[in-house]
């Protein structure tokens, strides 16, 4: 019985073919495979059913996006707003300022200071009016001055062998410019129920008020200021012929008539009288009245030496050299020096501290509210090399 179902079994294993064998495997993987992607796609639309659930939850509940940035000047903000409407200090008292330019509280006698939307704002505002500031050297010190170290002789120099001696040089000679700052203040005010109407933006206004009066004293110190209680303008140094220009003073170019411009040289000379290195991110500087009489001007070829900004916003160019109307400057008159040429960057620095503070007075005007404001700023000619003046005289 044995010997018949071997024989049997292996009757029926020849007649499997290698294609049929190949068949078989080929269905059973198919078949595998099928389950497999059934599986993947039971299990895709259970995740996708999960999450349209969590979407439906987080849309019901209003939540925030996760990746929502978060204002972290909000607090200030809103303990400043309530100390200017009503003298609320006991928030800006529980902050703790972080942030570069606000690392310290104030106490309450000396001012807060301001929120960082609002500072900003401020400043922003004085570097885009018509002042020396937009072209000078800013500088943020933390100290009551600021000290430029200036090297204005060239160190010697010679030729040597390769067996001879070398000579000693001279030594370069360095000035130290000192910079004090000194106290800018505003005294804006307000009455208690426009503070009160919660339509009005308090802090705009406040800043636009402060950013107004600072612009127009520092324009004015930045060009003539004689350095008591406020920075020294570079008008306010000693001027000499540029021919015989020596540092401490600075230099100038007389245009050979007296209150008065006969053409073009004289420009073009006070360009060239300035030094090569110097040339390159010069300004010209003048008042709206000067700037009018220069535009008129024409080469010997009847071209304008003045050209507009060729975009919105681009400065106006004299001899290819943009120019800044700052009206602080003097008119065209007997001996004045109307137009400046130079290189600000270099020439002229401002220093400042970089926080503003207000304080609060609701009892000196009544029913108005005072707002003292303070910042400390300053500024001096940091580069005599580097500021040329054109002078309306005959010498």
């Amino acid at each position: 019985m044995t010997k018949m179902t071997t024989q049997a079994q292996a009757r029926a294993g020849e007649d499997l073919s290698p294609a049929a064998e190949m068949k078989t495997a080929v269905t059973g993987f198919m078949n595998e495979l099928k389950d497999f992607q059934s599986g993947i796609d039971r299990r895709l639309q259970q995740q996708e059913e999960k999450m349209t659930m969590f979407e439906r939850k987080t849309i019901a509940m209003a939540r925030p996006h996760l990746a929502a940035a978060a204002d972290i000047h909000a607090p200030h903000r809103k303990a400043f707003d309530a100390y200017l409407r009503g003298g609320d200090d006991d928030g800006l008292r529980g902050l703790e300022l972080e942030g570069k330019a606000l690392n310290t509280a104030v106490a309450g006698d000396g001012g807060y200071l301001v929120d960082p939307q609002t500072s900003e704002m401020i400043h922003s505002v004085l570097s885009s009016t018509a002042s020396i500031r937009a072209v000078a050297n800013v500088v943020a010190v933390e100290a009551t001055s600021f000290d430029v170290l200036v090297d204005h002789a060239d160190v010697g120099h010679g030729w040597a062998t390769e067996t001879g001696t070398v000579t000693e040089t001279d030594t370069p000679v360095i000035d130290r410019i000192s910079i004090p700052l000194h106290e800018l203040s505003a005294l804006p005010k307000a009455s208690q129920r426009l503070l009160d109407d919660s339509a009005f933006d308090v802090e705009a206004w406040l800043a636009g008020r402060i950013a107004d009066k600072f612009a127009r004293a520092e324009a004015a110190a930045f060009v003539a200021g004689d350095g008591v209680d406020k920075p020294r303008g570079f008008l306010d140094h000693p001027t000499v012929d540029n021919d015989v220009w020596t540092w401490g003073n600075i230099g100038y170019i007389p245009t050979g008539a007296n209150g008065d411009i006969p053409g073009p040289d004289p420009i073009i000379d006070t360009v060239y009288a300035l030094g090569a290195q110097y040339r390159a991110n010069a300004t010209f500087v003048m008042n709206s009245k000067t700037a009018g009489t220069i535009r008129k001007m024409k080469d010997a070829d009847g071209r304008f030496l003045w050209s507009d900004g060729l975009a919105a916003g681009e400065p106006a160019r004299l001899l290819g050299y943009r120019v800044l109307i700052a009206e602080d400057m003097p008119d065209i008159a007997s001996g004045s020096d109307a137009i400046a040429f130079g290189d600000f960057g270099a020439g002229y620095t401002v220093a400042e501290r970089p926080d503003l503070r207000v304080l609060r007075d609701p009892y000196s005007a009544k029913p108005h509210v005072l707002f003292y404001a303070t910042k400390r700023v300053g500024g001096d000619v940091s580069d005599f090399k580097a500021i040329k003046l054109v002078r309306f005289a005959v010498a």
